[in-house]
């Protein structure tokens, strides 16, 4: 009886853990990319981002990330950007996760990415490593650094689907897109008039 209510508590302590509460305050978070640099996420804030953490053999993964890339392509100008990051569970047989992060990115995503610890990944994402999660799992994070949306632990969620997370992008584009400063036609024209009447 006393084994079947401690499984019944860690079993609710996970799916607790499982639903990271947002709209929360994105916490600092390093991705090791291609020849030895980091990439900050605090580094991006003023842009809307996403962030995809992936497995680099997961179908589901490589074909988000081409819609990634899509949507990157498009919305880079107004201040999106995607970023990716890799953490595969550890194979002492397996080439370095950093080497195939890299393989990873060449082959199926235009934007940059690399590669982190799951403990460090399951640390940001609020869940439990005693949990098995579904990946790709999603974070989209507004220009003030702020994550407004999260997939579940069980991966990919609304977020997965474009008819979801491009509309959420372009309102976060537009709730914090820096103010277009007024044409000043007037002040043009003065400083013309001063100068002729200067030579």
């Amino acid at each position: 009886m006393r084994t079947a209510l401690l499984a019944l508590f860690i079993t609710l302590a996970v799916s607790v853990q499982a639903a990271a509460p947002v709209p929360r305050p994105s916490k600092e978070f390093t991705v090791a990319v291609p020849g030895g640099q980091q990439i900050l996420l605090s580094s991006l804030k003023g842009k809307v981002v996403v962030v995809q953490y992936l497995f680099t053999w997961c179908p589901h993964c490589q074909a988000f990330s081409k819609v990634l890339t899509q949507l990157n392509n498009e919305y880079s100008s107004r201040g999106f950007q995607a970023l990716g990051v890799a953490f595969d569970d550890d194979d002492p047989k397996a080439p370095p996760l950093k080497d195939k992060a890299v393989a990873y990115g060449q082959q199926y995503a235009g934007f940059p990415g690399g590669a982190a610890k799951r403990s460090t990944v399951f640390g940001y994402l609020g869940l439990s490593e005693l949990e098995r999660i579904g990946v790709p799992q999603i974070v989209v994070i507004d220009r003030k650094g702020v994550i407004r949306e999260q997939s579940p632990g069980t991966g990919g969620g609304p977020l997965g689907d474009p008819a979801h997370l491009k509309p959420l992008i372009e309102s976060l584009l537009a709730e914090g897109a820096p103010a277009k400063a007024p044409a000043k036609t007037g002040d043009t024209k003065k400083k013309a008039a001063d100068k002729k009447a200067s030579e």
